[in-house]
């Protein structure tokens, strides 16, 4: 198996302003809703990764990539603690979660914890890590092969970061809950889980099957870099960040011969739904 150096993104969003932030963001998410929509049409499946440190930003990232996506065609899959039977058939766990049809699903954490915080804390046994580390790029290929379309990305935080994030976390009253005592031994054994994560980095990365490195001590630039890889990795066209384009225009569809106006993105996506489906079943007809 050829692996391939693992590629780092390098942000053009340093130092990005709140109103450029909200503007750059809603401009991605037209693109990423695109994405979805072409997907649907051809009845292609999407599978985006998110691994990272506790604290790292993975949900609130995904949050910014789906927060405008049609929700019937995507889905967020952040799986517990595994039985002793899906710990045994581990590939098997996240086929399963995979899409079966047209749609995304995004993992906020994936089958890379059996190379990452399985192997830090001693949750599984050396001969399973290895088993793991000796299958995975094959087990994806398998996938890819059959038209998954896969994009892994690895959120990057340093100590200093992670430590701060905790600290607001536990003096803020609506997210003391996310942390636990097991981000505590985690941050414990820093150097550990740093060991592991290069392990698998070097050894998991393919040109079929790419891990994008993303610096995500700042969490809005990290938001914009993923969402922008993305957009430039599967999108039809070129995306220039930090035109300031103004998107924020209403939208207008007729439907079933009704004309709907003042609409927004999400909504105009929706109808724009329901009128494909119509003329579908009306092609049917004929």
């Amino acid at each position: 198996m050829h692996t391939k150096p693992v590629e780092t993104i390098e942000t053009p969003y340093a130092g990005v302003s709140e109103e450029q932030y909200q503007n750059e963001k809603l401009r991605l998410q037209v693109e990423l809703l695109k994405i979805q929509q072409r997907l649907v049409k051809d009845g292609k499946r999407l599978a985006v990764v998110f691994e990272g440190r506790d604290a790292a930003g993975k949900g609130s990232t995904i949050k910014r990539f789906t927060e405008n996506l049609m929700p019937t065609h995507y889905r967020v899959c952040a799986l517990g603690i595994p039985s002793e039977s899906e710990s045994k058939y581990w590939f098997r766990r996240y086929e399963a979660q995979f899409p079966k049809t047209s749609g995304m699903v995004f993992f906020d954490r994936s089958w890379y914890s059996r190379g990452l915080i399985e192997p830090t804390m001693g949750y599984c046994s050396e001969q399973r890590y290895k088993h793991f580390m000796q299958n995975v790029l094959n087990w994806e290929h398998k996938q890819i092969d059959t038209g998954l379309l896969l994009t892994k990305f690895y959120l990057s935080i340093d100590k200093e970061t992670q430590l701060f994030r905790f600290e607001d976390r536990l003096s803020n009253p609506l997210t003391y809950w996310k942390f636990s005592n097991n981000d505590l031994h985690a941050r414990q054994k820093w150097e550990v889980f740093t060991h592991y994560k290069e392990q698998m980095l070097n050894h998991t990365s393919s040109d079929k099957s790419p891990w994008v490195v993303i610096n995500a001590n700042v969490k809005k630039e990290a938001r914009l870099t993923s969402m922008l890889h993305l957009v430039r990795t599967i999108g039809l066209r070129e995306f220039e960040p930090l035109t300031g384009e103004d998107v924020t225009v209403t939208h207008s569809i007729s439907v079933g011969g009704v004309k709907f106006r003042g609409l927004t993105l999400q909504q105009m996506a929706v109808l724009k739904e329901l009128k494909d489906h119509e003329k579908l079943l009306g092609d049917l007809g004929e």
